[in-house]
Parts: structure tokens; C-alpha cells; sequence
């Protein structure tokens, strides 16, 4: 007898439909598989068989083919035990094939018929419901996970037994349950807040104008100054996360397996902090069942390279395609995975071996030291970022004082506000921030007056702008504007995002001259 069973691969963080075939029929007895399998799949076969001899489940001594297709894909992992096991069961009467025919199964199997967790139980769920299905057989332990997927009627099972019971008998099937109001009444928390930070007013309104526009900044300036406490706060200023975003991003935790049991909706942005040993493979994403990187866990977030001439000049060089095309394609022997990347960059740095460079009372780097120091950042990727803003020394009172600053609810409305004009502006290009705009968005998005322009013109003939440096300044200046509502650019916009890259042109003007 022939059954088919409907599953789901992984392929990056997406969810690809796959048909598990199982033809039971007379001849020599043997169990075979095929369709492109990798060793884990193939390795199914033992698992499945001894899964069904200890469920109590006596199949008779027949030849057992089972086909996963489409044939051209190739399948990983452990959650084709479980479908391939209710194929055979369906093949050989054991199973009612018409409980089959609108729900997808996954899972891995124990010895003793168990049903454990898989990762990727998200991307499963949203790939079953864009195939047409209305119902998903979960482990136990992966249906809170499932559940966010609105639309799918998700069953949890723990034992193979109870799973071809429940096939047998529908009126047996518990779906499991995650209420509306508990999906809204979930919150971000931050035990951390932009109020905290004494001081530093220029870093503070450059980190604003980089989170509204979405742009890149590199802070430069002396060790113990606040770089990484001000870059740690930049989630709490950040529009909250939308249910969609909040899918996605958790599809991209899902299949790493980062998502808890309690909590399995990721409801923050994003903030990942790679030490700078990380190989270039664990930041891109890879390895040899390809996995996504911290560039990728930082979609929708921030990624925060702390001591950035640190990193291996490999590894921070991997960085300059997905900055530009906000994904990053990782090819392999076996095909290409394609890996969401659409994060804000935040970096930080000395400017010298000792930290203290320009000041020569306490800097004691030689000229060549802080040069070779400095060029390990290349030019290439300094021209993907927009800002570039300078730390000074932190006074007693600053220190001392108690009220502290802005608290990042208040940066965070006028960011709000900023983005949704920047929305309304843009979404005809298919883009939602101003960072994103390329050179026909900005001649349109980016209209100066007279004034303006003599003043821009000032500034690119005494600063030796090249043409991406000129870009940069508008569209720093257009995410100004939008902050104070302004629908033009005005002089003291563009006047603020001139300063907002001069630190660029004092550090790294005489290595790689005017940017």
C-alpha cells in the first residue's frame, strides 16, 4: 500500500513543504529511503523501526520505500522521524490515511517511541499555514512556540502511540490554546535606560539621529567614557517590536534553538555583542548544516562591535554586502542559504593602542602606532557608516549628578514620530528609513533651498566631500528634519549632520583623506 505524509524542511529560517512518501509492498523485506538525504535523515530508518517495534506497532516482514520529496531539496535533521514513521503505519492500515490529509507532522523520535522537541518549530508552523494547511502535530514541548502562528490548530503529542491514537480518533485531539489578550498584554522590559547616562549630550543626540534614520555610528573616543554603556541602551529607544517583526525575528531564533520554553515570542530588539575572537563563520552564519550568525540574530535589532580595530580584518570586512543589501547569502557544496541582515550597526573604539590619542599630555603612541591602529578600520566599511561621533571626558559633576538625563520613553516618541513620517514618505519606494534611500530617493527626499545649498556647497569644497560623503550629510540632515517636523532640510539641519561626521575627517583624514 502506497500513504503520503505532509512535513516541513528548514532551509535558513524558512519553512520549505515537504512530502513524505512510504510505499509498503510484497517482495524481499529491506527499508530503503531516498530523496537527497543528509546522514541524519538517512539514520532515520533505524530510529523509526525500533520506535515502532517498542510502541507495540508489529509490522509484517515486506519490502518499505520512503521517498521525501521534492527530490531536488536537500532534507536535514531530525523532524522526518516522526512523519516517516506515521507514512509506514499508514501504508501498512494502521493509520486512517484521510486523518492525513490537511495536517503536517514533525518530530524526532526516541527508541522507546518518544517524541522529542525540534528546532525551527516557528518557521514549520508559518510554512504549514502559507501551504493551505489547518493542522500541525507538534511535540509537546515545541507548541507554545507553534501557537504563534494565528489560523493553525496546533496538537501537541508526546509518545507515537498517542499520536496514531489521535489520528485515529479526532475527537480525542487537544489543540493547544494561547489566548489574544495574552499575546497583547506582553511587554518589553529593560533593566536599563538612556536616563542613567550623565553627561555626553553630543553622543546621546547622535545616538538618537542614528536609531530614527536607521544609520550606522561608530563612537570613537577614551576608554571608560560610556561608548558601550550609552550603546547598550539603543533597544530602549527603539519603536517597539510589531507582531510581524516579532514573528520574523523569532523565526530566526527558532531554528537556532534560542527561543525558551516560557517565552517563545521574542518580544525586544535585538542587541548582540560578539566578542572580538569571533571567526568569521560564527558572525555570517555557516558551518556544515548552515546555521544564521550574530548578523543575523541582530536583524531587527542592533549589532554592537565593541573595540572594533580588534576584530579580525577578515571578519569585520564580512560585513560590508549585508550592510548594503541587508541579507547575506552563505553558499555551500550542497546550495545557497540566504539569511535576513536588516540590523543597525553600532561600533566602538579607541582612538590609539593607549586610548587617549589626540591628547598628547597623556598619549604616548607614536604617530606610526595610531596610524596602523586606526587603518585596521578599512575605508571601504567606514563608508557604510553614516555617523561617526566623538566621546570626551566625563567631568565630577556630570558624574555626580542625580537627576540624570532624558529617560529613553522620551527619546523614544520622537523617534516614534519621526519613523512614521519617514513611512509615509518612502513606502512607494518599498524602503522605511532614511538611511536606506539611494541617489534618484535622495535628489527626490532631500530638496534644498538657496540657502542650503550654498551652505552645502561650502562645506563639500572646504571639506573635500567625496560623492558618498555628500549623500551621507543629506540623508543624516533629512533624519534631522523629520525629529523636529520639519518637512524641509533646513541650515541648522544640515549644519548638525556636517558634525555629526567630522570626527571622521579628524581621525581618519590624513590615512584615507576627506570622506
Amino acid at each position: 500500500m502506497y500513504s503520503k505524509v505532509h512535513s516541513v524542511g528548514i532551509k535558513g529560517v524558512e519553512g520549505v513543504p515537504i512530502l513524505v512518501e512510504a510505499d509498503v509492498s510484497d517482495g524481499l523485506p529491506g527499508f530503503s529511503m531516498v530523496g537527497y538525504l543528509s546522514s541524519e535523515v538517512k539514520e532515520a530508518q533505524d530510529r523509526v523501526r525500533t520506535a515502532l517495534r517498542n510502541s507495540g506497532f508489529r509490522l509484517p516482514a515486506r519490502k518499505v520505500t520512503i521517498n521525501l520529496s521534492p527530490a531536488d531539496i536537500r532534507k536535514e535533521g531530525t523532524a522526518f522521524d516522526l512523519p516517516i514513521a506515521v507514512a509506514i503505519l499508514a501504508a501498512s492500515g494502521m493509520v486512517k490515511p484521510d486523518a492525513l490529509y490537511n495536517c503536517v507532522i514533525s518530530g524526532e523520535l526516541g527508541l522507546d517511541g518518544e517524541i522529542k522537541p525540534v528546532r525551527g518549530a516557528l518557521s514549520i508552523t508559518a510554512a504549514a499555514k502559507k501551504d493551505g494547511k489547518s493542522q500541525c502535530f507538534l511535540p509537546s514541548e515545541n507548541v507554545r512556540e507553534g501557537l504563534i502562528i494565528e489560523g493553525m490548530e496546533i496538537i501537541g503529542v508526546d509518545h507515537l502511540k498517542d499520536l496514531t491514537d489521535q489520528l485515529n480518533h479526532p475527537e480525542k485531539q487537544k489543540a493547544g490554546s494561547y489566548g489574544k489578550d495574552e499575546r497583547t498584554r506582553r511587554k518589553e522590559a529593560y533593566d536599563v535606560d538612556f536616563s542613567e547616562i550623565g553627561g555626553q549630550l553630543f553622543l546621546r543626540r547622535a545616538t538618537e539621529v542614528a536609531v530614527a534614520g536607521m544609520h550606522n555610528v561608530l563612537y570613537i573616543g577614551p576608554a571608560g567614557t560610556g561608548k558601550t554603556m550609552l550603546a547598550k541602551r539603543i533597544p530602549t529607544i527603539m519603536p517597539s517590536l510589531s507582531m510581524e517583526e516579532a514573528v520574523e525575528i523569532s523565526k530566526i531564533y527558532s531554528v537556532c534553538g534560542l527561543l525558551s520554553k516560557e517565552e517563545p515570542l521574542v518580544i525586544k530588539r535585538p542587541f548582540r555583542s560578539p566578542h572580538h575572537t569571533i571567526s568569521p563563520t560564527a558572525l555570517s552564519g555557516g558551518g556544515r548544516i548552515p546555521k544564521p550568525g550574530e548578523i543575523s540574530l541582530a536583524s531587527g535589532g542592533v549589532l554592537f562591535l565593541d573595540e572594533l580595530p580588534e576584530f579580525q580584518r577578515n571578519t569585520i570586512e564580512l560585513l560590508r554586502q549585508p550592510l548594503e543589501e541587508r541579507k547575506i547569502t552563505v553558499s555551500r557544496m550542497l546550495g545557497a542559504y540566504e539569511f535576513p541582515a536588516d540590523f543597525m550597526m553600532a561600533a566602538a573604539m579607541n582612538p590609539c593602542p593607549c586610548g587617549f590619542y589626540p591628547d598628547r599630555t597623556r598619549c604616548r603612541c607614536s604617530e606610526l602606532q595610531v596610524r596602523k591602529y586606526l587603518s585596521r578600520i578599512s575605508k571601504p566599511l567606514l563608508d557604510r557608516i553614516d555617523i561617526c561621533a566623538e566621546s570626551g571626558a566625563v567631568t565630577y559633576e556630570e558624574l555626580r549628578e542625580r537627576k540624570g538625563g532624558e529617560s529613553s520613553a522620551s527619546i523614544r516618541k520622537r523617534i516614534e514620530d519621526a519613523r512614521k513620517i519617514q513611512k509615509k514618505r518612502l513606502k512607494v519606494h518599498g524602503i522605511y528609513f532614511n538611511s536606506s534611500m539611494n541617489k534618484a530617493q535622495i535628489e527626490e527626499c532631500c530638496c534644498l533651498g538657496k540657502e542650503e545649498q550654498e551652505f552645502l556647497k561650502k562645506v563639500y569644497e572646504n571639506l573635500g566631500l567625496s560623492v558618498r560623503g555628500y549623500e551621507k550629510i543629506l540623508k543624516v540632515s533629512r533624519t534631522i528634519a523629520d525629529l523636529v517636523g520639519s518637512e524641509r532640510i533646513r541650515k541648522e539641519h544640515l549644519a548638525e549632520a556636517v558634525g555629526l561626521r567630522s570626527m571622521e575627517g579628524k581621525y581618519w583624514g590624513g590615512i584615507y583623506g576627506r570622506s
